[in-house]
């Protein structure tokens, strides 16, 4: 029987059921909303990847932030930014959408569409623990088994790009626009230095500065990942004789093109060691006041390094340079020949590809939002989610005994956004689930990365941009050219 309600006549003020039960208390409500996102929510897609995401850390606090039973709780907030990375559009309002459409699936009432719950729960994230499962996600991915690189050696390869924001003072004093650009005029601009698995395409640190710092000091914050053995890739960049003097004291090579330095020929090498490959010794520079360390660190250097150059023709066409040197500390020829060498650091490109893949497959080129600490935590979630998408890569291509550079990346968070839906119902048994999880495997394999070596692929734009002109004012000082489009340029 509904519940039937009538106001007393003596007090209006007070209401008294009758025959019904009485109303459901607001914790009741609460919970059925609780359950509802337990049933069908962002925290189905954590099922993808609940052995890589440790839950431990997505538990609510005893205290303060994130201690209540809210809609938003910690873990359900981290899943929701972690779908919102995931999106083609990527906004805050596509969050919201979802819930709602959860909640008219189960006949409940539909949310409000307005976003400022969500915004605050995610500012409730601590960074810290975002930066814990992100250094969690790449030990995960350093576990799986070798392919046999270089000797079975772990490949770190390190390269730097540039990211935009959106044009708050907050922002700009921390990542100021380009002294070449009017203020309105530009964006803040922040330029991030990260270090990858060339094997695994996982993101093992990263450092971030404004357009004042080098890459080189952004690089040599992160020198606490590299561990006995490794070897560094970089471009030349890094062609440093601190940095390669440093180390090596680590027991880390280095492999590295020729910057700033002549190269050398075979009369005044050290070694010849082979066709274009010569072992050499490069003297400590002298200092100076503008080098990036003291005068006590120049001096713990040592007076020389020996080091071995091999030069690499390039011959395939599309490809800028006609030739490079490579400098190296791995100087056994025998067990690393020049060859070997040289077809390791053409794989150097693959970090290029790995920011093609965060910066425009995933949508990190432009960032969204308005803070510096936000800004923080939403690249933080973009590399945590990339790095739980190259998990499933690795997964799915071990599963179809296929080279994991194969997988596309762009392939396979399409497919992952097309099965989350379907990963997300209600009812679904571990049989069900795991049915789905292996096609989903499928689908990112099934039609692997076409290698086509020696292609041309010269560096242009096919498609025109619009005519538009470019911002060089303040808003609300620029004037518009009327009718631009029908400016001709005149013969000569």
């Amino acid at each position: 029987m509904k519940n039937t309600t009538y106001t007393t006549p003596m007090l209006p003020g007070f209401r008294r059921q009758i025959r019904c039960r009485k109303p459901h208390a607001a914790q009741r409500k609460f919970a059925e909303k609780l359950a509802l996102l337990k049933q069908k929510s962002f925290k189905q897609i954590g099922e993808v990847f609940e052995k890589f995401i440790p839950r431990a850390l997505l538990k609510k606090e005893a205290s303060g932030a994130m201690s209540r039973r809210r809609l938003f709780s910690k873990e359900n907030t981290f899943w929701a930014f972690f779908s919102q990375v995931l999106d083609a559009d990527g906004g805050c309002v596509e969050v919201i959408r979802k819930l709602q459409s959860y909640a008219s699936l189960k006949g409940l009432k539909v949310p409000s569409s307005s976003t400022a719950s969500y915004c605050t729960a995610r500012k409730k994230l601590q960074e810290q623990m975002l930066s814990d499962i992100l250094a969690h996600t790449a030990d995960r991915l350093e576990l799986m088994p070798e392919t046999g690189m270089l000797n079975n050696r772990r490949v770190i390869v390190v390269d730097g790009t540039g990211i935009s924001m959106p044009d708050t003072p907050e922002n700009q004093a921390v990542w100021p626009q380009l002294s070449s650009q009017k203020p309105g005029c530009g964006f803040p601009t922040a330029r991030i230095c990260a270090c990858f698995s060339l094997d695994s395409g996982a993101l093992l640190s990263y450092a971030i500065g404004n357009k004042k710092n080098n890459e080189l000091p952004l690089f040599r914050q992160q020198w606490h990942i590299f561990k006995r053995g490794d070897i560094f890739l970089g471009d030349k960049g890094f062609c440093s004789y601190y940095d390669t003097a440093k180390l090596k004291k680590r027991g880390v090579d280095s492999v590295i093109t020729l910057a700033r330095r002549p190269p050398f020929n075979a009369g005044n090498c050290h070694k010849i060691l082979g066709p274009d490959d010569l072992l050499i010794k490069w003297e400590r520079p002298v200092y100076t006041s503008k080098m990036a360390y003291s005068k006590d660190e120049w001096a713990s250097l040592p007076k020389e390094l020996v080091l071995r150059q091999i030069k690499v023709s390039v011959d395939i066409p599309g490809f800028r340079t006609q030739g490079f040197y490579i400098i190296t500390t791995l100087l056994d020829a025998g067990q690393y020949p020049a060859a070997a060498l040289a077809e390791l650091y053409f794989k150097r490109w693959d970090v290029e590809l790995f920011f093609r893949d965060i910066k425009t497959t995933m949508g990190m080129d432009i960032l969204r939002c308005k803070t510096p600490e936000m800004i923080r935590k939403e690249i933080l979630m973009h590399f945590i989610a990339y790095n739980c998408i190259r998990r499933l890569m690795y997964e799915a291509a071990e599963e179809a005994n296929l080279e994991v550079r194969l997988v596309s990346f762009k392939g396979s968070v399409q497919a992952l956004r097309n099965w989350e839906p379907h990963l997300n119902q209600a009812k679904i048994s571990n049989t069900e689930r795991f049915r789905l999880v292996s096609d989903l495997y499928d689908a990112m394999t099934n039609t692997p990365i076409r290698q086509r070596p020696g292609r041309s692929e010269p560096r242009c734009i096919k498609r025109r941009p619009k005519s538009y002109q470019l911002l060089t004012a303040p808003r609300h000082e620029m004037k518009e050219v009327p009718h631009r489009s029908k400016y001709h340029a005149k013969n000569p």
